[in-house]
């Protein structure tokens, strides 16, 4: 079937004449006449734009349909295809303005876009997703066996999705080797799999969810679980999953299904937004995941972050402090370096809050200029905060856990920074932290253990707090119980692995960014268990895993990938905090 405008030839010639485009999208039936499974009399398959029209007629449009939009741009031969799938409750496809936006995007960028749209309110007597998953696999079935009249990779075939669309996209990403239906005819020896899926606010996820409500419990619980309707078979294909903090359909159904692809090793990202409730966010984070993934063609050849980030033409001038008085630093150990902070000043001050930095080096060493620091100071310098980077003391020392002179360090220069503030025009109320690698380990310390004092007081300087109101972790090693002192032998995915007990969480624990390569030996669940433990205490943080990347993922990244945007993540997170 075709949607056509209805106009008069005069009317056509004259939108012709004033160069307008006419959209005739071609509709095609998903089954074939009296075949479709579980027909029940109450549903139908519309978009809610036509539903809700006067002249809507709802015996004419029962079956499930794709709606093919217009081709990539002429002489741009299809990059694959994009299935576009509303949600809407499995109630009705009510996402009408998100398809249009997934359409001009995906289209621009390449690809043969198509509109899958399903059978709702939900069917009585099965479940909630049964008629919507049937459509599904049909459809997908359908949009392979056209792949090459459409000009496109049969094996190159994606889905974007919202809240229970992107269940029913989980369900196809994970689940394509169960049938969902009995075959019908000789489409049915068609594979459903899909090869990738980007996955918007996924609904019913967990089990105090899965018969169709929010969350009861917050997606909380010791018998609070991914429900086991997603298979996870050897067809299951890479998955970027976004979702927001304060979404009643519980992010943390979107964390679960994330520890499960690591533990099958299938590329994945998770990106989670604090503050944010249910609806699409980061969308340009999937097209991101796709770039590096290859989707969109070949991956580009990576830059060196330093050669991006080459010169402090934004900074005004640089003071250095000491962080301990003379003869007063304790534990004093000859084999480690002498801290040291220095301050960096834009050349126009934009906001008086405060960023220190510092880098990692698996507490053997640590470098202020290096690559872990220095883009980031020269980003933030341009976009007018200061910062104040911390060389802290290492090799590691002796007879003491790894971390402890480092921490005295940091609990000391956050103190330092927060007594001079005043005296340059800053607000000593405005102060975060942020290190990677071991630095990131320091990080979490100084965010979530700053009422247990790493040293005893030695002036009137450390009468005042050291706690920070945000923190930034980048890779942050030895979060975890299996890999308190190397690589996270397991990855982190199992329950047993847990945060290490040097992280007190007190009443004072600062929200956090995270940003972790998905293939980082030093697994990316240190971040993302972080995460969901600040959740829980009621703590709203952002965090962005990277697909394929190791460990100093931005060291060197190709062009258009999240590893090369990352630093936009901390100018985007430090808007959010300093709005709060």
């Amino acid at each position: 079937m075709k949607r056509n405008l209805l106009i008069k030839p005069f009317v056509l010639m004259l939108c012709l004449s004033l160069t307008l485009s006419i959209q005739a999208w071609e509709r095609e039936s998903v089954w074939p006449k009296g075949k479709m499974p579980d027909a029940q009399p109450h549903q139908i398959a519309a978009m809610t734009d036509e539903a809700g029209s006067p002249k809507f007629k709802a015996d004419k449009h029962r079956v499930a349909y794709l709606e093919w939009f217009d081709a990539p741009p002429a002489g741009m031969k299809p990059l694959g295809c994009m299935i576009l799938i509303s949600g809407g409750s499995y109630m009705n496809c009510c996402d009408v303005g998100l398809i249009k936006q997934w359409r001009e995007r995906f289209t621009q960028l390449g690809f043969q876009c198509v509109n899958f749209v399903y059978r709702t309110p939900r069917p009585t007597g099965l479940p909630i997703y049964q008629s919507a998953w049937e459509d599904g696999q049909r459809a997908v079935r359908m949009v392979r066996s056209e792949a090459r009249k459409r000009g496109f990779d049969p094996e190159k075939i994606g889905v974007i999705s919202m809240s229970a669309g992107s269940h029913l996209a989980l369900l196809l990403a994970t689940s394509s080797q169960t049938p969902a239906y009995a075959p019908v005819d000789k489409l049915d020896t068609v594979p459903c799999h899909i090869n990738w899926a980007l996955v918007n606010a996924p609904a019913y996820v967990t089990t105090d969810a899965e018969t169709g409500t929010p969350a009861t419990r917050q997606g909380y619980g010791v018998d609070v679980r991914l429900t086991d309707v997603f298979k996870f078979d050897r067809r299951t294909c890479p998955i970027s999953l976004q979702h927001g903090g304060m979404d009643p359909y519980t992010p943390n159904g979107s964390t679960l299904i994330y520890r499960e692809l690591r533990k099958r090793k299938i590329p994945a990202e998770l990106h989670l937004y604090p503050g944010r409730g249910h609806g699409a966010f980061g969308l340009e984070r999937a097209v991101e995941f796709m770039r590096q993934m290859g989707f969109v063609g070949p991956v580009e050849p990576e830059v060196p972050i330093m050669d991006r980030y080459a010169t402090d033409e934004a900074r005004r001038d640089k003071i250095t402090d000491d962080v301990w008085p003379e003869g007063k630093m304790p534990d004093t150990q000859e084999h480690q370096c002498k801290p040291y902070l220095e301050w960096h000043f834009p050349k126009e001050l934009k906001t008086r809050a405060i960023q220190i930095i510092y880098s990692g080096g698996s507490y053997q060493g640590n470098d202020p200029d290096g690559f872990e620091v220095a883009p980031a100071r020269r980003y933030l310098n341009q976009r007018g905060m200061t910062v104040v980077t911390m060389k802290y003391r290492t090799p590691r020392p002796n007879g003491l856990a790894k971390h402890t002179t480092a921490w005295q360090d940091l609990q000391r220069a956050i103190r330092v920074v927060r007594s001079k503030a005043a005296d340059y025009g800053l607000d000593p109320n405005q102060i975060g932290i942020m290190g990677s690698s071991a630095g990131g380990h320091l990080t979490l310390m100084g965010v979530s253990s700053s009422m247990h004092q790493a040293y005893l007081p030695i002036d009137a300087l450390d009468r005042l707090p050291c706690n920070v109101q945000w923190g930034i972790g980048i890779y942050p090693a030895y979060a975890l119980t299996d890999g308190a002192d190397g690589h996270n032998s397991g990855g982190g995915n199992d329950d047993a692995a847990v945060l290490v007990p040097e992280f007190s969480f007190d009443l004072n624990t600062a929200p956090m960014l995270f940003v972790h390569g998905d293939a980082d030996g030093y697994a990316a669940m240190s971040s993302v268990k972080t995460w969901e433990k600040m959740r829980a205490m009621g703590i709203q943080s952002e965090l962005h895993t990277l697909a394929t990347r190791p460990h100093c993922f931005q060291r060197t990244a190709s062009p258009g990938t999240g590893s090369y945007t990352y630093l936009d993540r901390i100018g985007e997170f430090l808007q959010y905090v300093l709005k709060r």
